[in-house]
Formats: C-alpha cells, sequence, structure tokens
C-alpha cells in the first residue's frame, strides 16, 4: 500500500514554516527568522493528509532560535477546528539537530493546526475593534499608520481624570496579549459589569489592542515590518523604523499617563508576573510603591499570577529607557508595568490539556482591571 506523504503549509495570516522534508507522516522543519532580523521562535502552520495517522514533526536548528530556553517544557499548540487550542505532547533534545523540538500528534480530522502559541489573526482582531467601537461610550481613534500601511486603532472610553493606557502585541508572536486584550474589552464594554463600570467612572482608557499588526501578519517574533523591535525604540522613535511606537507616545503626550500596562508573553518562564521600572533616573521609593501595591492587590486576586518568578531588577540608574514601561515610568511619572504571561503554561496551576490558553488570558485580563479598582479606591493586599 502506498502511503501519501501529508502536505504543510503556511500562506496564511500569521503563517511561518519552513519545510525541509516529508516522509509520510513524518515531517523536518524549520522556523524562517523575522524579516531583516535575527529574532526566529513563532511558528504556525497547517498539516493536510493526516487524518488517524501519528504525525511525527521534528522543528530543528532551535539552538539558533531566539530564545533557546523556552524550549525545554513546552507543548507545541494544536488545534483542528481553529476554536478550541489544546497541547500537543512534544519534546525538546538539544543534542540532536542543533536543537530540535519532536510533536506528536494524531489528528482525527484531515486538517490540523500547529502554532507557538493560540494565534490571534488580523481578521480577529478587526471584529474585535469593530465591535468594541460599536459600543455606547466607545471612541474609535487612529493612532497612525504602520510600514505596510494598516491602521494602528486605539479605543477610548470612560469620564473620568485618571489617564489609563493598556496596550499589547509590541512583539507580535505574543498573541496571548491580545487574547488578553479581548478580555479586557469585554468588561470595559459590557454595561452589567461593574467593574467595567467602575473604570469608565474613574478613568479615561486608552486601548491599543495590537501595537504590532505589520509583524503579527507576517508571521513575526518581535519586530515590525522592517525587523524593528518596537520595545526598544521607546526614547527615539521614528517615522522610517517604528511608526507605531511614535504614535502611541505622541498620543500619550497629549494626554498624559497615570496607569499603563503593557501586555506582553515570555517564552521561558513558565508563570505569570510584572515587571515595573525600577532604575529609571526619577526613581523615589513612593512611585516605586504604587507599582508594588498594584501588584500585591493582583497576587491576591488570582491563583494565576505570582511574584516568585521573573526578570531581575535593574540597577539604580540603569533602567533601559528605549523600553516602554520604563519609559513612559520616567517621561509621565506613571505607575507603568509590564504584564508577561506564558508560552508553556503556569507551573503553579498546570492545565494538561491546554497549558496556558486563551481562555486564561481572558480571565486574568478581568483580574488585572478589577486589581485596578481597588488599587484607584487605596486599597491593599
Amino acid at each position: 500500500m502506498n502511503i501519501k506523504d501529508i502536505m504543510i503549509d503556511a500562506a496564511f495570516d500569521s503563517g511561518n514554516i519552513e519545510v525541509v522534508a516529508i516522509e509520510g507522516a513524518h515531517a523536518q522543519l524549520r522556523i524562517p527568522r523575522d524579516r531583516n532580523s535575527e529574532f526566529a521562535q513563532w511558528f504556525h502552520f497547517r498539516v493536510c493528509g493526516a487524518a488517524g495517522r501519528e504525525l511525527v514533526l521534528e522543528i530543528e536548528d532551535l539552538a539558533g532560535s531566539a530564545y533557546p530556553q523556552g524550549w525545554p517544557g513546552y507543548n507545541a499548540c494544536v488545534s483542528e477546528d481553529r476554536q478550541y487550542w489544546g497541547r500537543a505532547p512534544s519534546s525538546y533534545d538539544k543534542a540532536a539537530g542543533n536543537g530540535t523540538l519532536t510533536i506528536r500528534y494524531t489528528p482525527e480530522s484531515d486538517l490540523a493546526y500547529f502554532a507557538y502559541f493560540a494565534p490571534y489573526s488580523l481578521e480577529r482582531h478587526n471584529d474585535l475593534v469593530a465591535a468594541a467601537a460599536c459600543s455606547e461610550g466607545v471612541a474609535y481613534r487612529r493612532l497612525g499608520e504602520t510600514l505596510d500601511g494598516r491602521p494602528l486603532d486605539c479605543l477610548e472610553m470612560g469620564t473620568g481624570d485618571v489617564q489609563v493606557w493598556l496596550y499589547a502585541r509590541q512583539h507580535p508572536g505574543e498573541s496571548m496579549a491580545e487574547w488578553w486584550m479581548e478580555g479586557a474589552l469585554e468588561v470595559l464594554t459590557d454595561p452589567a459589569d461593574v467593574v467595567g463600570r467602575a473604570l469608565r467612572q474613574k478613568c479615561r482608557l486608552h486601548v491599543v489592542p495590537n501595537c504590532n499588526p505589520d509583524g503579527s501578519f507576517r508571521g513575526h517574533l518581535r519586530t515590525n515590518a522592517e525587523g524593528v523591535n518596537l520595545n526598544r525604540e521607546w526614547a527615539e522613535p521614528t517615522a522610517e523604523k517604528s511608526p507605531e511606537v511614535l504614535a502611541i507616545r505622541n498620543a500619550m503626550d497629549e494626554t498624559g499617563v497615570d496607569f499603563a500596562m503593557d501586555v506582553h508573553g515570555d517564552e521561558a518562564i513558565a508563570g505569570v508576573f510584572l515587571a515595573a521600572y525600577e532604575g529609571i533616573p526619577s526613581w523615589t521609593d513612593e512611585h516605586g510603591e504604587r507599582f508594588y501595591r498594584y501588584q500585591r492587590i493582583l497576587d491576591r486576586r488570582t491563583p494565576d499570577f505570582q511574584t516568585v518568578k521573573g526578570y531581575p531588577r535593574s540597577a539604580p540608574g540603569k533602567a533601559n529607557l528605549s523600553m516602554s514601561t520604563n519609559q513612559v515610568a520616567e517621561r509621565f511619572g506613571a505607575c507603568a508595568m509590564t504584564l508577561e504571561m506564558p508560552f508553556k503554561d503556569n507551573d503553579d496551576w498546570p492545565d494538561a490539556e491546554q497549558g496556558w490558553s486563551p481562555e486564561r488570558c481572558k480571565l486574568l485580563a478581568r483580574e488585572c482591571l478589577a486589581a485596578l479598582v481597588e488599587w484607584l479606591d487605596g486599597a491593599d493586599a
């Protein structure tokens, strides 16, 4: 009996893979780098013709990827209906093929999609923005245009004096950040949700669900259409290299910023955590305590958040002001922070079926917003 080879393609929104070889249901693959960049980590592809057959997908050369430490303990995301994303058992061998991740999965249907994390498509982004813009009390603002000619979408709402900026996907492969945004916008635009009502009363909210739509569509991990890491452009953004950051920062200059959350994903750390702005030139203990108080509130509110694992703090005066959280804290005196979610799982509360998932991103968003209500009210842990 002649066993047909599977077929693999990635010519779609956020698709990214290179096929090295296919034999039957076994494939050797590599991850292409972001355009004009050395970053390589994001993959998203589909496999055809494997119903009932065990797929063995080997992604090679991962020792040269952006974050090799992200592969041990990682299981690839998989979906057959593109609605529910589970995890396919995966194993990493750093000694094979210059670092090889082997994914094993037996699909029930003839189509199966694999991705580094559950993708958030540009079409879904457009639906999210349109639905929110139709909601009562929400204003749409086009902050600017990307290098590929896409709009930079911002949604504004609320009648309060506290200026809150929420923005996500500076690094486009961190798709969990826009799942978080979907959860946040559902809270903020639901007239029955008291958390949203309270924030709209206390704050003027500015929400940028996707700071990097070009990189998202191109299947990049960390960069825009020109291979620029937007989260290293905040000190001196330019229209030629980083119009996305320039547009957002200019809009912030117009409104001022009291509270800011920049939403991301981390490849290696299997937990949810916050990073602050220690090391900025204008640091004071009083300024820092505003962040630490918010962190304590969020830690009390949800077991999915923790404070043990995270990034090291910058030494006094050594903060990198090209990064958004540091720049916003320094520029505006804001309580600014970077929220990080895992590509892997939350090891404190593991989920063997889904790992860290879109559903958990959305639930976390509500807890973050509810923590902000407490923070504004002066509550503490």
